[in-house]
Formats: structure tokens, C-alpha cells, sequence
């Protein structure tokens, strides 16, 4: 059985704002150094570090080796860089239990990490063609061939953040799916701005157990100590003036009923009972239980439907037999979407029983619309967040799950002693 020992994040903040100075490897070195720190282990007791990020710096190849050096880690320890999307998180987690399963180690250092910010602007290939053509040249006549042959296209660069956010399959952008979730479960305008509202109060409300979550990141002479995206001002008024941002004639989904663009990193220490003992920590809670499942692109919102199902079947675990949930808000519309298909599965040909999460258990702390979503490290925030809320109510049993990019879900359960 996995363990999560210990577990840390910084702030969440949004794209541009306070922790823009940093790359995803420095937000991975901070959490993975807060730590190391705070269980005083010795990081030559870890077996491997393993970090989800789904947009990888150029600079930082395996960038959970860069992190892991970064952070004191001895070369002599592994790491390995995780990705499935929203997900990656969540598969860093995942991944170890494998390890560990396959007698591959028996102590972990996981997490995820995104600087959303720093996602590249990219030029086109005809563009890179140019530049190389233009470096190769050697005589002036050759230099003046090579620049007269660039179009004014080629300096009109591509944003790799939308590129990351459009599924290659479908073409479409996940603000697409989301208004394709809207018609077909019907969900209004207000529905969704009421229920992003009800994710800022939440929040808001639970500002200091969030700020127990979080070392604080030190920028430019300041610490960074609390998520900066929760608005104590939210209500479906102010909401209500806002203009949808993918489909602008009749769309239903707006900025502010969609999850928040920002940066963040998340570490978890995780390792087996023996580990546990060995370093004398105390453990979090255990991991029980997990799954991923594939859905329609078109529709990956739905993604912890199938992955809820599918972990009912290789586990027998199911939402009714839990004390809170965990569900990534992407979209107000996905999320309501995901809560409507659970009441139905058979819509969407799945056998298993219909389930109703009530409000009191969802999302206690608030979720990505109000708290941001930093792609990489949002499947391991909510362990931590999941965890740290069982402490604090003295529940037995949590379930985080999210949609993936791409048309999948993953579905974890987790427990306390």
C-alpha cells in the first residue's frame, strides 16, 4: 500500500502576476526543497523523483531531473517526467505505486509543476526555414537572398498556450467542449456563473486552511504566501456582464465560469509502509484506489464519469462511500455536466449504479475557477487538498477526480488510517 507522507504547494497564481519571474522547474525546486526541509529527510533515502508537467521547458529537459539536482537531490537518484495532460499530477502519484509494486523502490518523491505563464510564443516552420536559411549565409548577396525570401507571416507568431489547449483531434478548444456539455445537458448561462460564485465563496472562506497548504515562494524581495485568484466580490451580477469567450453569439461560457490560468507546483512524498516506519513519519493517508478511462475528445469533460465507473470496477469503491470529493472545475459547465451524467449513467451506456454527490462534500475549499489551474500540478493538489481536509474533519475516505485534455479522466480514492 502507497503512503503520502508529506505533501506542500506554493500558491497559485495567476497567469502574469506573482510568480511570473519563475520557470516551472523553479516552482518544482521550491516545493520539492520546502519539502525536504520540513521532514528533514535525507534525500539520498529516495528511490526516484517523478514530476508531472505538461508544457516542458525547452530549457529543462526532464524537467524532474532539473528539479530533483535543483533541489539536493544526489545525482545517483533517477527522476522521470510524467505527462497526461491535466492529469500529469496525478499520474506522478500513480506512477510510483507502480514502481513500488514492481519492487522498484519504496520511497518517492511526486508532485507536478506549470509555469503557464512562460508557455512560448512559437514561429511557424516556414518562418524556422528562413532563420535557418538566413544563418547558413555567409556573403552579403546571400544575406540580402535569405531575408528578402521572409513573409510577413513568418514574424506573426503562434501562442503555444491556445495550441496546448486545442485538442488535435477534434480541433477544438476546451472552452469548445464545454459549451458542447452546455447545450446538451442544458445548462444555463446563470447555472454556471451561480455555481463559480459558490467556488469563490468556498475559497474565500477557507483562506486559512488553503494558506496551511503553501509554502510560501520568495519573489523579487516578497514571499508569495497565498493563492491570488479568489474573488471575496464574486456574485452572479458581476458575472452576468461578462461576454463568453469561445463562442461569442450564443455561447454560454465565460472567463469567469472557467478555471483560471495560472502557475503553481505541488510535492508529495509517497512510499511504502516500511518507508514510513524507516524515516518515522507519520502517514497522511494511503492511497486506495485509482483509474483512468478514455471518453470522446468532444466531450472530455465527462472524463470522470468513465474514470469514476472504471475505478468502481477495478476497485469496488464508489462515490457514495466517501466523506468529500475533489472535483477539478475546468469548466462550471463541465463540472455540472460531470455531477448531471453521474445521476445517469446509463446515458452514457455505463453499467453502473446512478450516484449524487452532495453539495456539503464537493469541493469544501473551492476549486480550480476559484483557485486556478496549473495543468501540471493540479492532479496532485487535490491529494494534498483531499488529505488535508480528511485531517481536518476526521474522514475516512476522500475521491479526487478531473477531466484530461484529449478525452480521458482519472479517478483516485484515497483514505486515513
Amino acid at each position: 500500500m502507497l503512503h503520502i507522507l508529506a505533501a506542500v504547494r506554493t500558491p497559485f497564481c495567476k497567469l502574469g502576476t506573482d510568480l511570473a519571474p519563475l520557470t516551472a522547474d523553479d516552482l518544482g525546486r521550491h516545493v520539492c526543497s520546502a519539502l525536504l526541509t520540513r521532514t528533514g529527510i535525507d534525500p539520498g533515502e529516495l528511490s526516484e523523483v517523478i514530476f508531472g508537467c505538461v508544457s516542458q521547458p525547452a530549457e529543462a529537459a526532464n524537467i524532474a531531473r532539473v528539479i530533483a539536482l535543483r533541489s539536493g537531490v544526489p545525482a545517483r537518484v533517477p527522476a522521470a517526467t510524467v505527462h497526461r495532460n491535466c492529469a500529469s499530477g496525478m499520474e506522478a502519484l500513480t506512477t510510483a505505486h507502480q514502481r513500488m509494486l514492481a519492487g522498484q523502490g519504496d520511497l518517492f518523491l511526486v508532485g507536478g509543476t506549470e509555469s503557464m505563464t512562460r508557455i512560448p510564443l512559437l514561429f511557424p516552420h516556414d518562418a524556422a526555414e528562413h532563420f535557418t536559411e538566413l544563418q547558413r549565409a555567409r556573403s552579403t548577396g546571400q544575406k540580402i537572398t535569405a531575408a528578402a525570401a521572409f513573409n510577413f507571416s513568418d514574424f506573426k507568431p503562434r501562442v503555444g498556450l491556445q495550441l496546448g489547449l486545442t485538442d488535435p483531434f477534434t480541433g477544438m478548444i476546451m472552452g469548445d467542449t464545454a459549451e458542447l456539455l452546455a447545450r446538451e445537458y442544458g445548462i444555463s448561462r446563470s447555472e454556471q456563473d451561480a455555481f463559480a460564485v459558490e467556488s469563490h465563496r468556498k475559497a474565500a472562506a477557507a483562506r486559512e486552511a488553503l494558506a496551511g497548504e503553501i509554502a510560501p515562494v520568495p519573489v523579487d524581495g516578497r514571499a508569495i504566501a497565498l493563492d491570488n485568484g479568489i474573488r471575496d466580490d464574486s456574485t452572479p451580477e458581476k458575472l452576468a456582464t461578462l461576454k463568453p469567450i469561445f463562442d461569442r453569439e450564443t455561447g454560454r461560457v465565460t472567463a469567469g465560469n472557467s478555471s483560471q490560468i495560472t502557475d503553481g507546483a505541488v510535492a508529495l512524498l509517497v512510499g511504502s509502509e516500511s518507508a514510513a516506519g524507516r524515516l518515522g513519519l507519520e502517514p497522511l493517508g494511503t492511497l486506495a484506489g485509482y483509474a483512468y478511462a478514455g471518453c470522446d475528445p468532444a466531450r472530455m469533460g465527462l472524463g470522470p464519469v468513465h474514470a469514476i465507473a472504471r475505478a468502481r470496477e477495478l476497485t469496488g469503491l464508489t462515490p457514495d462511500q466517501v466523506d468529500l470529493v475533489e472535483l477539478n472545475e475546468a469548466f462550471a459547465a463541465q463540472a455540472i455536466a460531470v455531477l448531471a451524467a453521474l445521476r445517469d449513467p446509463a446515458r452514457h451506456d455505463l453499467d453502473t449504479p446512478a450516484f449524487e454527490i452532495p453539495a456539503e462534500k464537493l469541493n469544501r475549499r473551492g476549486g480550480a475557477i476559484a483557485l486556478g489551474h496549473p495543468v501540471g500540478a493540479t492532479g496532485a493538489r487535490l491529494v494534498l487538498t483531499a488529505l488535508d481536509q480528511l485531517r481536518e474533519i476526521r474522514g475516512k475516505r476522500a475521491l479526487c477526480t478531473l477531466c484530461v485534455g484529449g478525452g480521458q479522466g482519472a479517478a483516485l480514492y484515497l483514505e486515513r488510517p
